[in-house]
């Protein structure tokens, strides 16, 4: 599991961990770490000795970082040259380092570089980069390396231009290929579309661990968390204790949600499939294995309900909702359920005991909560947490899971593959399967969103991807997650 954690937290941890260190050993530690991480792409590409470093420095501690990395480069042998942006306020100690290694400054861009570090804004910067900053980082794509190509872009802790806590990209901003970051994540390294545009995150130890006082902003889960969690059959297991799950999804007019949400159920960890709704016919003879009726009522025992895939929002609807939120179980509600909340109809029903997890995209939170998430994707998805009291499982890139405690993780697997008509489906039935299978809320839903973006992976490797793409991946990129 990877954590990361917010601005003010980190300059904290910062402040406690100086009180205790010789005045500049932070900056040297970061600089060491990133000097060696460039030192290897150096190496990756004819050497350090002789190769062309350009330093973008602007003012402050991320300027004295990058200064004092390239101060180290220039010992080995690297022609380094420094554009300083904020001559009137550069580190100058990180300066008179880089001058005394053989460094030096220059006043205009170059027209070639074997490697660029991007020193202009650290985590303290907000809004986008404004000129002279922006053109010359628009320039950087017309610079030319050892082999004739774009040179690598290192970013110094963060992008500049990204919003740090918040993981959006305001306005003109850095690309790097690696991002060297220090002491801890931060939430653009994994959140936002700031994410993408860290490439490649390498994170160096500072010693800011132990005094990290804050909880994280957001979690990460990798695979091993994934398998951990997931619910195992054991000796005595039988069809009932793996769990039931109910599907009350589909309808006359989209019986596909049923079979997709369904077929996402059935790669889940349950031993027993209920479907209650108007695709019965359609279910069974596609997966002789469910157990099909077609209301709610008659559907018999399950340990959780996922509801609203494809349903409508007509009487009959409305009332299967209602049927469903009526239960004791926990309750995945999607897309045509969300629909019928919004109404107002089903508002009173949300004041239940049991457990309930929501999975909108965007359009469908803006309905809900009355505006779009915005920048500030995490921030949004904990205010409707904690204000309808459930899980909020916001669907994108970086699909962001939000409890009503303000605890948040984000998916690293997801993909534009996934943006498909009933790819949700699928996720919904495969959350239910999780939290029947004995899951808490939001580690089904992380859990579910895990593999769901793992089989659009692999379904993408073969060219376009439908949502029954993303269906038959599902069963064998869980096999190989719990391998």
């Amino acid at each position: 599991m990877r954590q990361a954690w917010r601005v003010a937290d980190v300059r904290a941890a910062e402040k406690a961990l100086m009180a205790t260190l010789p005045e500049g050993t932070l900056m040297q530690r970061a600089a060491a770490g990133l000097a060696r991480r460039c030192a290897l792409l150096l190496e990756d590409d004819g050497g350090v000795y002789g190769a062309r470093v350009l330093l973008l420095v602007g003012s402050g501690d991320n300027g004295g970082d990058t200064l004092y990395a390239g101060a180290a480069l220039a010992r080995r042998g690297a022609q380094v040259r420094a554009l300083l942006l904020r001559p009137d306020r550069v580190h100058l100690a990180g300066l008179a380092a880089l001058r005394a290694a053989g460094g030096r400054s220059v006043r205009e861009m170059p027209d070639r570089a074997d490697l660029v570090l991007d020193g202009i804004v650290g985590i303290g910067a907000s809004g986008g980069l404004r000129a002279p900053a922006a053109g010359h980082v628009a320039r950087l794509g017309d610079l030319r390396g050892r082999s004739g190509g774009r040179p690598p872009v290192v970013a110094v802790d963060v992008p500049s231009g990204v919003a740090v806590d918040t993981g959006d990209v305001p306005g003109e901003a850095v690309t790097a290929d690696v991002t060297v970051t220090f002491g801890c994540l931060k939430p653009a390294h994994v959140v936002g579309p700031a994410a993408v545009r860290c490439g490649q995150v390498e994170l160096v130890d500072i010693g800011l661990g132990p005094v990290l006082r804050a909880g994280p902003a957001v979690r990460v889960p990798d695979a091993a968390d994934i398998a951990e969690w997931w619910p195992a059959p054991g000796p005595a297991s039988d069809k009932y204790t793996r769990g039931v799950v109910g599907i009350a999804t589909g309808s006359a007019q989209y019986p596909g949600a049923a079979l997709l949400s369904t077929s996402g159920a059935l790669a889940g960890p349950t031993g027993m499939v209920r479907y209650a709704g108007s695709a019965h016919r359609e279910v069974v003879r596609a997966h002789p294995s469910v157990v099909a009726v077609s209301r709610v009522l008659d559907a018999g025992r399950v340990q959780a309900w996922v509801c609203g895939s494809g349903l409508g929002t007509d009487d009959e609807a409305r009332t299967t909702l209602r049927t469903v939120l009526a239960t004791s179980v926990p309750v995945v509600l999607d897309a045509d359920a969300l629909t019928l909340l919004v109404d107002g109809s089903h508002a009173e029903d949300l004041r239940r005991d049991a457990p309930l997890v929501i999975t909108p995209h965007d359009g469908e939170f803006k309905r809900l909560a009355g505006e779009a998430p915005g920048a500030d994707r995490v921030g949004a998805a904990c205010r409707l947490a904690a204000w309808i009291n459930a899980v909020v499982l916001l669907k994108g890139d970086r699909t962001i899971v939000a409890t009503p405690g303000g605890e948040v993780w984000v998916n690293p697997t997801g993909s534009s593959a996934l943006a498909t008509a009933g790819s949700g489906d699928v996720l919904a039935g495969l959350l239910g399967s999780l939290l029947a299978g004995g899951l808490s809320p939001e580690r089904a839903a992380i859990a579910a969103a895990y593999a769901h973006g793992l089989a659009g992976r692999w379904a993408a490797d073969d060219g376009p991807v439908t949502s029954s793409d993303v269906a038959a991946a599902l069963r064998p990129a869980v096999a190989a997650l719990l391998e």
